[in-house]
């Protein structure tokens, strides 16, 4: 079974993105080294803030197009309920 996840990165000024993934662990590494050219690269949104797991692309998929809808306030309150810290959850994940 195939795991996919939906992720938020942050900024330091809390600049937010939002993606899809079926790797988490090498997508954000890629947004850390500056891999993935576009937003994140330019306003250097690299912390992994949030994510949730699936095993079903098409939801995943979903999800993200959900919470790309949201209100900036709605994506924040998520955040702070699940990670109230803004820490980032890659080094949890590189352990």
């Amino acid at each position: 079974m195939n795991t996919y996840y939906v992720y938020m990165l942050a900024s330091f000024r809390k600049n937010l993105y939002i993606g899809v993934t079926n790797n988490l662990l090498k997508r954000v590494g890629q947004h850390k080294i500056k891999e993935i050219k576009g937003h994140t690269e330019k306003y250097n949104i690299d912390r992994l803030v949030y994510y949730e797991e699936t095993g079903d692309i098409k939801s995943a998929i979903e999800r993200e197009k959900q919470l790309k809808h949201w209100k900036r306030e709605w994506k924040i309150e998520l955040i702070e309920e699940n990670n109230p810290q803004w820490k980032d959850l890659y080094d949890d994940l590189n352990k």
